[in-house]
């Protein structure tokens, strides 16, 4: 008998193959064992997903470092982490679009004489919502890495691993709590303001669990970080402006703002 997976030869009463690891499946395809397979790997206590789900909140050091230093099989890996998100944010979106629309009407944010400026900004967030989030994590690993410069313990591909597990996990967290409100009808800019402070708060304390730092250290590299990301967005915001005046929308909005005075 030979593993389905890898082709190693195993012996006849063997339950796992000793070349990959593989779960030896003897049975036909049923739907008894699709369910039993599904809560084998997603609802038992002892699976990765859950383990590291929760161990990044409990000792978020513990899952980065073990990847990092090469130890891989306790928890789901980073990249697959990632698209876990990914995947969990976009069921998240297209529920909000198709069932509650009205929750993520920006419509009311809207200043004179730029009507639908709001709902577009949101529109291109949902459609490119997984690009913004692959886009993002190299910049917070820049910005993480200049902060902590003082700190040598990581490089910036490590900074890259740390910042794409914490942007997942919360992510992931955001999703399920976005959901929840909207079961409650609550509208997303208000759950959204609350996730951003808690996303703060929940990234300091894992750095602060990654670096052994005090409190009023790691509320300093918060600060600077912070300083430093806005700085960015400023440069982001003077670039769509310039790029917006060399397609003429800048002149359009200037133009429908004096059609009202």
């Amino acid at each position: 008998m030979a593993c389905k997976n890898c082709h190693n030869t195993l012996n006849t009463l063997d339950d796992f193959c000793n070349s990959c690891g593989a779960k030896v499946i003897r049975n036909r395809l049923t739907l008894k064992n699709l369910f039993s397979d599904f809560t084998e790997h997603y609802l038992n206590v002892d699976n990765k997903l859950l383990q590291t789900f929760l161990d990044l909140f409990r000792k978020p050091e513990t899952v980065i470092d073990s990847y990092i230093n090469g130890t891989r099989k306790k928890y789901v890996n980073v990249i697959s982490y990632f698209a876990i998100a990914l995947t969990l944010a976009g069921f998240q979106m297209f529920i909000l679009n198709k069932f509650f629309p009205e929750l993520i009407n920006m419509d009311f944010l809207d200043q004179k004489g730029m009507e639908g400026f709001q709902q577009k900004n949101m529109a291109f967030t949902t459609d490119y919502q997984g690009l913004i989030y692959m886009l993002a994590v190299p910049v917070y690993a820049f910005i993480s890495k200049i902060v902590f410069f003082d700190h040598k313990k990581y490089n910036y591909t490590e900074h890259l691993v740390i910042n794409m597990y914490l942007s997942a996990h919360f992510s992931i967290t955001s999703s399920i709590l976005v959901l929840l409100s909207t079961l409650l009808g609550i509208h997303f800019i208000y759950v959204g303001s609350i996730i951003i402070i808690l996303q703060i708060i929940f990234s300091a304390y894992c750095f602060k669990r990654l670096y052994r730092l005090n409190f009023s250290d790691i509320l300093l590299k918060t600060i600077l970080f912070g300083l430093i990301l806005v700085f960015i967005m400023i440069i982001f915001v003077i670039a769509t402006s310039i790029l917006m005046y060399l397609n003429g929308d800048m002149q359009k909005m200037i133009e429908a703002r004096k059609a009202l005075h």
